[in-house]
């Protein structure tokens, strides 16, 4: 069992440099946090999506869930995880907290705790892509504070049970080291 961060900027070439350390692997599951925009007509998004699955390898399997634990603790292939900031975006309005910040961050919280638990006693091999948040400015509302913050922390609980991280900027990936 190996779990492995992949982080980086938006288009950075993080997820395809997620995909490429599983592409040997044809059981890998594809669990896919994103969730259509509330507009459900966005041609955008949907074909932002299609892009995506055309990438992919045919064996592998997507599901998309916000429930990740469930499935890492269940045996099975390798996972796929794409990403904590839409699963952390998707749990908030799942739960309708958008306007209540403090209940939001609690949720996020235990939910990143448990996640990063599971990912200690999993039997699978796990690539988590996540967005790198800490090199952007300060934003402007209560929610994209709130939304860097939660995601940050996340990441830092992710990471600190990894066996591996990688930052990938301009289309490379760099290894990263505990201190």
């Amino acid at each position: 069992m190996s779990v492995t961060v992949v982080t980086g900027g938006v288009r950075s070439g993080k997820s395809r440099h997620a995909e490429a350390l599983l592409a040997e692997r044809d059981d890998v599951t594809y669990i896919a946090t994103g969730h259509p925009p509330a507009d459900a007509d966005d041609a955008e998004w949907r074909e932002r999506v299609a892009r995506h699955q055309a990438a992919r390898p045919t064996t592998w399997t997507t599901v998309e869930t916000l429930d990740l634990v469930p499935l890492l603790d269940m045996p099975g292939g390798p996972l796929l995880v794409e990403c904590l900031g839409t699963w952390v975006t998707g749990l908030v309005d799942r739960a309708g907290l958008w306007d209540d910040l403090p209940a939001a961050a609690a949720l996020v919280e235990a939910e990143g705790a448990a996640l990063a638990e599971a990912l200690t006693r999993t039997s699978r091999d796990v690539v988590l892509v996540t967005n790198e948040v800490g090199w952007s400015l300060v934003p402007l509302t209560p929610s994209g504070r709130f939304f860097t913050d939660a995601l940050g922390r996340v990441n830092t609980a992710v990471a600190g049970v990894a066996d591996h991280a990688v930052l990938v900027v301009l289309g490379r990936a760099l290894t990263l080291v505990s201190l």
